[in-house]
């Protein structure tokens, strides 16, 4: 609703509330009405309000975990329920159902079913990496049977659980009113165990989730005793402690980099596989057997998964499928056909079925009651932030119990010395209320040392009781002292933390479970390509296709060439360029934006396809185009890409900005309206190559790259050359410093299909901006210059017409003459075509002998 209508909508109501009372029309009768106590709500604020209540209601009373006790408030209400009916580890187990009543009247009064589940999976050993529920009875199975109705199953509290609920009757925590106001319950539990770790947590709330996998007790300890340690400790050293997460079922975590961005970043991609063995029988078949599944993986669902695969042909070499698990463990045999490779079928099965998945790691929990992505080292801060509190809190509550018992001894002291005069005032006293008031007049005892007096047992007056007393009091007096030097001094504390933190490894502490390694996911897409040269074609309507560089042969100077695409009517081929599958290829488009791929995303064609068009593969906007394309191997330091447009304009810039683009791409170069990249190279990092560039009219310019200082990607560049008019740049090449300028040659390729190589020397070196000097006598047999390019005898080229067709030819079939000759015919050109691309093969393919000519 926009703000007018909104202001109009104000003004009415002010008017109809001036009107209250008034008489109005219904129905055709008059009508009284009272208006006084209605009130005007715009539907969308109701509506952002009310969703807004629910949202963070359930953000913060349901889905999400708290960081400090690692419970969501189902769970701790549950563990805090059975403490209050006592039920230890050591006590006999009781009926599910009388827990799950106590936890619906007294604290969570939801549906049964959410409480007996919440417990259920507190007691699975496939769930919980450290069981807070000892279940006896039928809770479940890792083949995703239900547990039994809570009629039958009992439970108690597991012993490591009660170390999340110890002190909790030390004042250690706060206390929030029940669902009715009749009860306490706990905001959080005291934890001292790092419970969010080590059980980990998923919840989908509104707009977010969280998914933290479970960890090793004995880690997270050893991780949180290096914090204390050096509270300046990096995220990475940590990592040297708590190594990964620990899954109860065992498996496989395939690669560190997830694991090192979820404690980086609070999120990551893990790669979880489970563990395989390949047996081998005396026939020679092969079985592959599994022993562990990835977390959370259903195994009977993974079973059918696989018989599905094999019946549906996608999973061959399988003749047999058993589930052989016992109470020993998981065991799934899958046997093969006799002469079958196991890893080639291990490999379907990563590929088609939950043996390898992704656990995808969002650490949210609630901190303050406000969801927050936590990386590592903030969790383990929250927790002992919490820690701190509750020891602090601890310490408090037994000082102030011990300065109280103190207080009773002072007073139970001073009576047994004056042990006459005491009997005898209580003796002449007529009730207890006027005993005690005596007694404080006489002696200034306090209220609670005079009750504790009138309370005491004859039995104290004994010789040995007032030794009792007065060793019970020095005791004391020294407790006093030890426990407010702890609150006075921080090291103190976190010592304390540290000790119980370490028990707690002592008690409970096992070897990890889930194996960790670095093969297999690292494995990527790349390492399964065969990095072969290929030749790469774009037309001038966008359509772009991958060629094996041998399905074109070599020819010798003057041939027809061969049809090398397949072009639309009134396509033609545009550029065309020599890479391998896994270089980069950087597009520069007209509008001075570089997009990044690598070659084997092109699709792969024969000869005669038309291939795909390059806006399917990148984002071009409506009136942008492919300007220029360039390989590149490494994102090197110190080289830099050299820019050459049309109207002579050259940039400089260092490579390393264009190593990270996105699918959207980015600004390379700032262009004027009519200009648009031409040529763009790569320099060899020395500082000193050199730059040529030649015209469309036979007009060339050699100048040094240092005369143009390296700049961003948002600039525009400088003058490189200076046209005349009805004149572009049409190629450039970058002469690497370490080459022979001696020997090194210039080639110059024309739209009739004349070249002539050209000595580098022939060319004087000049400054950045001026005119340049002669390239080629040109004439209408010879046509304008197409391109120009830098070879040595070894090169091959191709040049490619507008009509699509090709020839291939070796560089030392040109002659090498003078700077201002005409050339030799290298390619016959048909009717109307023209060169329209010519391409440098810097390695010349291995050719079959009948190929050759």
């Amino acid at each position: 609703m926009s703000d007018d209508f909104r202001d109009e909508d104000k003004k009415e109501n002010e008017e109809i509330n001036e009107n209250d009372d008034k008489e109005i029309i219904v129905d055709g009768l008059p009508k009284t009405t009272d208006l006084s106590n209605e009130q005007n709500v715009y539907i969308e604020d109701e509506i952002k309000s009310a969703y807004l209540d629910y949202s963070m209601s359930v953000i913060v009373s349901r889905a999400l975990p708290d960081v400090r006790d690692g419970l969501k408030p189902v769970h701790r209400r549950i563990l805090f329920a059975m403490n209050e009916m006592g039920m230890s580890h050591k006590t006999p187990f009781k009926k599910s159902a009388r827990i799950v009543g106590d936890v619906l009247g007294k604290f969570h009064p939801h549906g049964d079913s959410s409480v007996y589940g919440a417990m259920v999976r507190m007691a699975q050993d496939f769930n919980m990496r450290y069981e807070l529920i000892d279940g006896h009875g039928n809770f479940g199975s890792i083949d995703g049977d239900e547990a039994a109705a809570m009629r039958y199953t009992e439970a108690r509290m597991a012993k490591i659980t009660e170390e999340l609920l110890a002190d909790i009757g030390k004042d250690t925590i706060d206390y929030r009113k029940n669902f009715d106001e009749s009860l306490d319950e706990p905001v959080v539990l005291p934890a001292k165990l790092p419970n969010l770790l080590l059980n980990g947590a998923n919840g989908i709330a509104v707009g977010m989730a969280t998914n933290i996998p479970p960890h090793n007790l004995g880690e997270v300890v050893d991780g949180i005793v290096a914090l204390i340690d050096n509270p300046e400790i990096s995220i990475d050293e940590l990592i040297g402690y708590i190594k990964g997460p620990d899954f109860p079922t065992g498996g496989i975590i395939n690669g560190r980099q997830g694991i090192y961005d979820a404690y980086r970043t609070g999120r990551g991609r893990l790669i979880v596989a489970g563990r395989v063995e390949i047996e081998k029988a005396k026939n020679g078949k092969e079985s592959i057997i599994v022993t562990e599944l990835p977390y959370q993986v259903n195994k009977s669902r993974f079973i059918e998964r696989i018989a599905n695969l094999v019946k549906q042909k996608r999973l061959t070499g399988i003749s047999d499928l058993r589930d052989e698990t016992d109470r020993d463990g998981i065991r799934i045999v899958i046997e093969l056909k006799k002469g079958e490779e196991s890893e080639l079928v291990l490999n379907n099965l990563y590929k088609f079925t939950d043996l390898q998945n992704t656990f995808g790691v969002i650490m949210l929990a609630l901190v303050n009651n406000a969801p927050k992505v936590l990386n590592l080292k903030q969790i383990l801060e929250k927790y002992l932030e919490h820690r701190y509190e509750v020891i602090t809190r601890r310490v408090k509550f037994e000082l102030n119990k011990a300065k109280n018992r103190a207080h009773i001894l002072e007073g139970f002291k001073i009576a047994l010395d004056n042990i006459e005069e005491v009997i005898r005032i209580i003796r002449a006293a007529k009730d207890a209320n006027i005993a005690k008031a005596n007694l404080i007049e006489a002696f200034s005892f306090s209220e609670i040392q005079a009750k504790a007096i009138l309370d005491m047992r004859l039995q104290r007056l004994t010789g040995l009781e007032r030794d009792k007393i007065n060793e019970e009091y020095n005791e004391l007096m020294l407790l006093i002292e030890e426990l407010n030097a702890i609150l006075a001094d921080d090291s103190k504390i976190y010592g304390i933390i540290k000790e119980e933190a370490i028990k707690l490894k002592e008690d409970f502490g096992d070897d990890r479970k889930t194996e960790i390694r670095n093969t297999r996911a690292e494995i990527t897409i790349e390492d399964l390509i065969k990095d072969e040269e290929v030749v790469v074609t774009l037309t001038e309507k966008g359509y772009v296709k991958r060629i094996p560089i041998d399905s074109y042969r070599s020819q010798r100077r003057g041939g027809v060439g061969v049809n090398a695409t397949n072009t639309i009517e009134d396509d033609v081929v545009k550029d065309m360029y020599i890479a391998k599958n896994l270089d980069t290829l950087l597009i520069f488009t007209t509008k001075g934006k570089v997009f990044s791929i690598k070659v084997y995303e092109i699709p792969e064609t024969g000869k005669q396809a038309r291939g795909k068009l390059i806006g399917n593969i990148i984002k071009l906007s409506e009136d942008e185009s492919v300007s220029t394309v360039i390989k590149v191997r490494e994102f090197e330091k110190d080289r830099n890409l050299f820019f050459v447009t049309r109207n002579g304009v050259v940039k400089k810039s260092e490579l390393t900005l264009f190593g990270n683009i996105n699918k959207n791409g980015k600004r390379a170069i700032r262009l004027n309206d009519d200009d648009e990249v031409m040529y763009i190279g790569l320099t060899s990092g020395t500082g000193e190559d050199e730059i040529f560039a030649a015209t469309r009219n036979g007009i060339a310019m050699r100048f040094s790259e240092k005369e143009v200082r390296s700049m961003g990607t948002a600039a525009a560049g400088v003058k490189g050359i200076t046209l005349r008019d009805e004149d572009k740049v049409v190629g450039a090449a970058i002469i690497n410093s370490q080459m022979d300028n001696a020997e090194v040659r210039i080639l110059t390729i024309t739209e009739e299909g004349y070249g002539k190589r050209t000595k580098l020397l022939e060319y004087r070196l000049t400054s950045r901006g001026g005119k340049g000097i002669i390239n080629a006598k040109l004439n209408e047999k010879t046509g304008k210059i197409v391109d120009v390019k830098v070879v040595n005898e070894n090169d091959e080229i191709m040049l490619i017409t507008s009509e699509g067709t090709l020839i291939r030819t070796s560089v030392n079939n040109i002659s090498v003459i003078g700077r201002t000759a005409t050339g030799v015919r290298i390619m016959k050109v048909r009717n109307n075509e023209k060169i329209a691309s010519v391409v440098k093969i810097t390695e010349e393919p291995k050719l079959d002998e009948d190929e050759q000519e």
